[in-house]
């Protein structure tokens, strides 16, 4: 039987005739992996890289590089991720804005078709929490305080469209007040704010401000996971204080560049998975204020598509935008 030219093309774009793909999937990585990181550092996204970096280098057997890609809530070191080839060298620690951006701004990719999930790597609580030189030592506090005076108090957020804002529109919306958002280019700028008492309130999650907690510069009024979180003890979640049944937990995931060769994306989950299930690597991100979830590539793909369709609503419904 013969092939012509257009048979060997089709044979050879399905893999079929790629003998030598096969046994670049095999022996990947064969150079230094880039890990892109669409915060500046100092953040969270940042800090759960760092903590990841040493032990996944030594998995393998390859040096990670951390390129810190920040701007723009996220999407300018998503886009940087999207446009990369799907070779196995370029990966994304994705944080929550990965599934409300699309719905926020103009983006030159959608995540579920640019990406291909690899890890759910670990969810956390946001808080909202307060300078100690505040009057607001409660959520009602800080509810009283903005019905009285209503868009005058001031709260921080690490990027407009971020969980941490449309989480906290949310509130507002259920809550029937309303404050002034104040965005910052990512957490880490932010938390320095916050700390410096230049802005009254701050939500966020817990890993970039749990030292601020433990010493008492920053209050914590309420915590956004469903019941009370073991990281911040003592503080009620928000459906605790009446706020129906709000939950919005934030998370980090692990991405590559869709068609990225399935044997490579399996093969860093399977280091990822080594990698979290270290008692070393669990203990730092926990102490942080994160719960590691390491999940599977297929369950983390589904938790992203719940996500852009729940949050996007919130975005939809309450006019929420880039400029915003």
């Amino acid at each position: 039987m013969s092939i012509d030219r257009r048979g060997l093309l089709a044979l050879t774009a399905s893999g079929l005739a790629m003998p030598g793909l096969l046994r670049a999937n095999e022996s990947w990585p064969e150079r230094p992996v880039r890990l892109i990181v669409a915060w500046p550092p100092g953040g969270s996204t940042d800090t759960v890289a760092r903590i990841l970096q040493p032990k996944l280098q030594e998995v393998l057997g390859k040096a990670v590089i951390i390129d810190n890609r920040g701007g723009a809530s996220g999407s300018i070191g998503a886009a940087e991720a999207a446009r990369a080839q799907p070779d196995g060298d370029t990966w994304l620690l994705a944080y929550d804005t990965q599934a409300t951006n699309e719905s926020v701004m103009r983006l030159p990719f959608r995540t579920m078709e640019a990406f291909a999930p690899v890890c759910l790597v670990a969810t956390g609580p946001l808080a909202l929490v307060a300078h100690s030189s505040t009057p607001y030592h409660t959520y009602a506090d800080v509810v009283a305080a903005a019905k009285k005076a209503p868009d005058t108090l001031n709260y921080a957020t690490s990027g407009v469209g971020g969980l941490a804002h449309v989480a906290t529109t949310l509130l507002q919306q259920q809550g029937g007040f309303r404050m002034v958002h104040v965005p910052y280019r990512g957490g880490g700028p932010a938390t320095q704010d916050a700390v410096a008492g230049h802005v009254p309130l701050f939500m966020s999650n817990v890993v970039v401000i749990s030292q601020h907690i433990k010493s008492g510069v920053l209050r914590p009024l309420g915590v956004s996971t469903r019941t009370e979180s073991r990281h911040v003890p003592g503080v009620p979640s928000f459906a605790q204080q009446g706020v129906g049944d709000f939950e919005a937990p934030t998370w980090w995931a692990f991405l590559g560049r869709a068609g990225t060769p399935k044997p490579i994306v399996d093969k860093m989950h399977g280091a990822l998975r080594r990698v979290l299930a270290d008692s070393d690597v669990r203990a730092k991100i926990e102490e942080q204020g994160a719960d590691v979830v390491a999940s599977s590539p297929e369950e983390c793909g589904q938790f992203l598509q719940v996500e852009i369709d729940r949050w996007g609503k919130v975005i939809r419904d309450n006019g929420i935008r880039a400029d915003s």
